[in-house]
């Protein structure tokens, strides 16, 4: 038998075999599309039959904040040029693709200014050191650019309440609204806010979110857990006066009444979101504890000093049951084995929270807390990389993770990075669909050829309709029955013709591909037809 007709036996038995189910790296719930392609030529290196062909990929939002407060995250400094600004918002969000990441939350509206032009609040201080001065470009607009040329979502993460510290009011830019309508603010703990119970203020907050909605391609709002400030000991939010002037006969206590405006707000956002543009997503990063038992019954067990429902006025409960919120992220800031709040029992009551209900569930991480000192947890190096992992063995019931923030992965703690980018995360993954916003998938990708270069394997093929936001590639080594692994994702040109670089194919083995289509709502064509390219410089052509 020449080399020839064992290199065909080779791969007909490859794509005969039975589907195998494989999960993708770090647990990720099983992405595996069996599909019926057609037959083509016996010979190595042309089109084969994929018949049944299953596919690996994790299926996780992997997400990195990047705050813009105080220049936490970027700019690195107020003043910069735009061109350093834009320079290293793209050395960030490399960072981000390198670490495995597949969305960027990036804070725009930091303390009720924007970081774009916008008729609800003026340009952010943070850009130029002067609020209400443009930086001579859409800060925004290139942002989501250059974010889904990696494709990577772009969540848009705004602070609805807070205007800034009261020793700052002089720097208020002459036509910020908190001045236009003094009635609106209130002063505490040495920070200005709009105030919550104020229906004009909602209404305010509302809009400004909404014009971006409207104005920009974005993938996602984001809320975190500011809403009503953290209490101050001893001191109470001055809202008297609005108490009084809206307060219905229903509430029954100031409490109740707070937590009805915190909701009303969340439902009027989720409302506005939906009307605008059905696809965009919204989902908010709540304060970690709902409730203590020893308030609640039905509450978890801890005993944290703050809550969402009784200190905060956040009932995310109530949120999530009325699917005002297609994913919730608590902030789950402690270590295992921390008693008053344990990273693991707060987990598991989030996943009893939302399971079942149209919601999905990812985990706030604090890797800003990696290496201190207090609680001693922090100080074992596989701390927050066992909190990943716990994540991983919920079988998709924790539907992925978001770490605070980018400056603090980049630091390296107790080598955290690297653990992403070689262990963690060294497999790319999927964001996780959401099916209550739309399922239907594109067509699959055509005409795929593979070709070995000196660069690795090249992939080309054409769009197949559908208008796919993107693509995913898949491949199979050596000539046996594994699934196609997920080894990268490439952005729609949308040109209809495509192309993709494998960098990493390994040289020496038989290697198969396949590509499908992906919506922006991560929905999933079925697969191409099957290009092999088994020895550098021999390639595959779709018919």
């Amino acid at each position: 038998m020449n080399k020839k007709h064992i290199a065909a036996l080779v791969a007909l038995a490859f794509t005969a075999a039975l589907l195998v189910f494989l999960t993708g790296s770090l647990g990720g719930r099983k992405s595996l599309l069996a599909q019926t392609l057609s037959a083509a030529g016996s010979k190595a290196g042309s089109i084969t039959q994929a018949e049944n062909q299953a596919l690996s990929a994790p299926r996780q939002l992997r997400a990195v904040w990047i705050a813009t407060a105080w220049n936490i995250d970027w700019p690195s400094s107020q003043g910069l040029s735009a061109a350093k600004q834009q320079q290293e918002f793209i050395a960030m969000l490399d960072e981000a693709k390198n670490v495995g990441m597949n969305a960027v939350i990036v804070q725009v509206k930091p303390n009720a200014d924007s970081l774009y032009p916008s008729e609800y609040g003026p340009w952010s201080d943070v850009l130029t050191g002067k609020q209400g001065q443009s930086p001579g470009y859409d800060p925004l607009a290139f942002m989501i650019e250059e974010a889904h040329k990696r494709n990577l979502e772009f969540h848009a993460w705004f602070n609805p309440y807070r205007i800034g510290k009261t020793k700052d009011t002089a720097k208020l830019a002459a036509d910020h609204p908190a001045l236009k309508h003094p009635d609106w603010v209130a002063v505490y703990a040495g920070t200005r806010y709009y105030n919550p119970g104020i229906p004009e203020v909602r209404d305010f907050v509302v809009a400004g979110i909404s014009e971006v909605v409207k104005k920009y391609d974005i993938d996602a709002v984001h809320l975190d857990d500011y809403f009503y400030p953290y209490p101050e000991k001893g001191k109470d939010f001055p809202d008297d006066s609005a108490y009084q002037k809206y307060r219905k006969s229903e509430f029954g206590s100031k409490p109740n009444w707070r937590r009805d405006n915190v909701n009303r707000l969340v439902e009027a956002i989720h409302a506005a979101i939906k009307k605008e543009k059905p696809y965009v997503k919204f989902g908010i990063s709540p304060f970690g504890v709902w409730r203590n038992q020893n308030a609640d019954p039905t509450g978890s067990e801890t005993t944290a000093g703050t809550t969402n429902y009784d200190t905060l006025f956040a009932d995310t409960r109530a949120w999530i049951n009325a699917g005002w919120v297609d994913y919730i992220a608590p902030q789950l800031y402690w270590n295992f084995g921390f008693k008053p709040a344990a990273y693991d029992k707060l987990a598991d009551w989030w996943i009893k929270e939302t399971e079942g209900k149209p919601v999905q569930l990812y985990i706030g991480h604090a890797p800003f807390k990696i290496g201190q000192h207090e609680p001693p947890g922090w100080q074992n190096p596989d701390e927050l990389p066992d909190q990943l992992k716990f994540n991983a063995r919920s079988a998709g019931k924790i539907s992925g993770s978001i770490l605070f923030s980018l400056k603090d992965i980049r630091r390296n703690p107790l080598g955290f990075r690297d653990r992403l980018n070689t262990e963690l995360y060294a497999s790319p993954a999927l964001v996780p669909p959401m099916p209550w916003l739309g399922s239907a998938a594109p067509q699959p990708p055509k005409a795929l050829t593979a070709e070995g270069t000196a660069d690795g394997v090249r992939l080309d093929w054409r769009d197949g309709g559908g208008n796919p936001a993107y693509y995913a590639v898949y491949r199979a080594e050596g000539s046996g029955s594994e699934a196609a692994r997920l080894v990268g994702t490439v952005r729609s040109g949308g040109s209809g013709a495509q192309s993709f670089t494998d960098r990493a194919a390994p040289a020496g083995k038989p290697l198969r591909y396949v590509v499908t289509a992906l919506d922006r709502l991560h929905n999933e064509s079925t697969t191409s037809r099957t290009a092999s390219a088994d020895v550098p410089g021999r390639f595959a052509k779709a018919k």
